[in-house]
This record gives C-alpha cells, structure tokens and sequence, in this order.
C-alpha cells in the first residue's frame, strides 16, 4: 500500500520545482533569432540579471549547466601555468578546482572540514605567505549544496583584502542566487556563476557568470580563452554572439518568465522566504536529532544554508529513508554524494517553496522515520509549524 498518487513533492538540490508560470512561458513556437521578440529578451535578461548578482558589472548567458559556468569563468580570466587557491568546504569548490587542473592551471587547495565554512583566518595567512603573488585567482563555492555549508563571502574578502593580494574573488553561487544574500560588488566578488535550475526557478541548461571590471581587465590577457566561452566575442554587436550561436530560446523565455516573478515578490522578500523556510526545517531536523540516529552535517547552526540542509544518518542506511519517502509518500530527498553519499540525505527548500510544500516533505520524513523504526525525537514537523507560526505573523 503506498499513498503517493497526487503531485509529486521535489525535494532535491536541483533542479527544483518549476512554476507552471514559467512552464507556461516555453510552451511557445521558436520564433525568429535574428529580430523582434528574441532580440527583447535578450536585452532585457542582459539588463536584469546584474540585478539578481547586485553588481555594475557585465553579465553572460550561456547555453550550459553549472559545470559549463564553471568552465566560462575560469577561461575568461585565467592562463596556462598560473595558479590558483581552491578553499574547500566540501565536494563543489573541488570540482572546480579539479576543473582547473584539466586545462593546465596549478591548483592549490586550501583544506577545510567538510562540515564547516571555509576560516577567513586560515586564507589570509595563506594569501600572506603569497609574497610572489603566484596566486591569481581563489575559488570558493557560497553554498555547498552536498555538505549544505554556507560560506561567509563578505569574510572572505575582508581577509584577502587586509593582506593585500590582489587575487581575483569567483564565487560559485549556483545554490545561493535567490535563495541568500549575495552582493557582488559590496563583497568584492570578480566573478561569479550560476545557474539556472535551483533558486531561479528554471529549467537547468542555462549558466550565468557575471564579471567585474576587474575581471574585465586580466580577460585580456588570459590565454586559456576559447570562442564559445570568450567574453570579447559574446560582447560583440550581432544578437547571435550573445549565445555563442542560436539561442536557447526557450530556456530563455522560462528564465525571463521566472525573473519577472522574482522581482514581483521582491528579492528581500525571496531571501526572507528561504531563510524561514529553511529555519523551519532545521526545527524538525534538530527535534528528529534527539533520538540520536541523524544528526546535522554542519556543526555550527551560522554555517547552515538556507537553500539545502544535509542530514548525516549515523545509525542507519538513508537509502531506505529515501526509496520509503519516494515510493510511499510521492516525496523525492536528496541523496548524499560525494563523501557522504551512502552516510547523509539532504533536503532542499530553494526556489518555488512554501511552507505547505516543505510542511508536506517533512511529514513525509517523519512518517519514513516511525514506519521504519528508526529511533528520533518526536514532534519535528510541529516544531516546524510551531516556528513558522511565530515568525509569520497576521
């Protein structure tokens, strides 16, 4: 017997749930590349998309998914044989690095713990004892969506700015943009990526890296350039530069339609949104906890993200969790990967969520837990409800 005919709950990192607004939006006929209507959205996904980074700078689109931003940002500003600063604090900011190494840039990777944000301390006494400045870029993830880590990027600036290095600062907020703060240029940020499919609502398959003028400047000079990813060309007059050649078109009507929505709630107000949702979950988890079976991945409560939360499941296998919650409930968890795969499930709340939604994930978590046995604090859903009625008042 299951009870999981109905909709489907995604409960995954990505891709998240995708409004019917925007589903709506794409199921349209392809339309003329060259003029008109096209050439609109393009114009004003270009002027919109610095609103969403919080930066003066230049913004590109890609027809890619994340690991495709990674690649745009990395040859637009980087050349063969320099290095960089990898800061771990989990398996994403690696990938990057590992990235890196493929297209023959050195790679230093400044170790973390997996369950804690990167130490700003620890990445100013490396940047000082840079006195070469052989490091010319740090790459650093603000949301590692498999150990659920959130990184303090404005701490990260401050420490590389009191020693002065003039390393340039690319963040990966793939799981953050929309769902945390993230302000390009009051942090200091160079470059930064993202992509389309977690707090921007839309389909995946679209990778979106902004650029200072910082950033703008060493482009020039960085050899690792390619035509597809290149910056000068995509600058270029003809509408088809944009893209590097046709447009994604409809992923891009999706992506207007999901800005649009994002700007009528408010960005704030998004931002707000997660963050509560996100506490709401912690509740539950944090009552689940007590039976001493699961456990928060990341230690300090500050260093947890608003878009993703990973739980370890010391005392059992969270496969069964999973395969309980998906077949009997229609509810659809993270799995852990990486390191944790095997040892963690994760739960998202980021992009198209509201509190039915996550109340309903929750539940679904809390009955897996009873059905199967496994021992857990009672009544994590109604520390959940009961949170959320605090903060959101009449």
């Amino acid at each position: 017997m299951t009870v999981s005919k109905g909709r489907e709950f995604l409960s995954i990192p990505g891709p998240t749930n995708i409004p019917d607004a925007v589903l709506a939006a794409m199921h349209r006929p392809a339309i003329d590349i060259y003029a008109g209507d096209m050439v609109a959205v393009t114009h004003g996904l270009l002027e919109d998309l610095p609103r969403i980074f919080r930066t003066t700078g230049r913004t590109y689109i890609y027809a890619a998914n994340g690991h495709g931003g990674w690649e745009a940002a990395l040859t637009n500003v980087l050349s063969r044989g320099e290095t960089v600063l990898v800061l771990e604090s989990g398996l994403f900011a690696l990938g990057w690095g590992d990235m890196a190494g493929m297209m023959g840039v050195k790679v230093e990777v400044l170790k973390g713990n997996p369950r804690r944000a990167v130490d700003p301390a620890a990445l100013a006494q490396r940047l000082a004892a840079d006195t070469a400045r052989e490091i010319k870029a740090i790459l650093v993830v603000q949301i590692d969506t498999a150990s659920g880590v959130v990184n303090d990027i404005a701490a990260i600036h401050r420490a590389i700015a009191s020693v002065g290095h003039p390393a340039l600062l690319m963040v990966d907020a793939v799981a953050s943009l929309g769902c945390m703060p993230f302000e390009m240029d009051e942090w200091g940020v160079d470059v930064a990526m993202a992509g389309s499919q977690k707090g921007l609502m839309t389909p995946p398959g679209l990778a979106l890296v902004a650029a200072n003028q910082r950033a703008l400047a060493v482009h020039e000079h960085a050899d690792l350039r390619t035509r597809y990813w290149d910056w000068t060309f995509r600058n270029g007059e003809a509408h088809y530069q944009k893209y590097g050649g046709t447009p994604p078109q409809h992923l891009l009507f999706g992506l207007r339609k999901a800005l649009d929505m994002l700007f009528e709630e408010g960005l704030d107000a998004a931002i707000r949104r997660h963050a509560l949702l996100a506490e709401a979950a912690r509740h539950a988890v944090g009552r689940w906890a007590e039976g001493g079976a699961l456990a928060f991945n990341v230690v300090r409560p500050e260093e947890r993200a608003n878009s993703v939360t990973t739980v370890l499941a010391p005392g059992f296998d969270p496969g069964v969790l999973s395969t309980y919650c998906r077949e009997k409930c229609g509810v659809v968890l993270g799995r852990g990967i990486g390191d944790l795969q095997g040892r963690a499930f994760r739960i998202a709340h980021m992009g198209h969520v509201n509190a039915p939604m996550v109340f309903g994930v929750l539940g679904a978590v809390e009955m897996a837990l009873g059905a199967l046995g496994i021992p857990h604090g009672r009544g994590g859903v109604q520390a959940a409800v009961e949170y959320l009625g605090r903060e959101v008042r009449p």
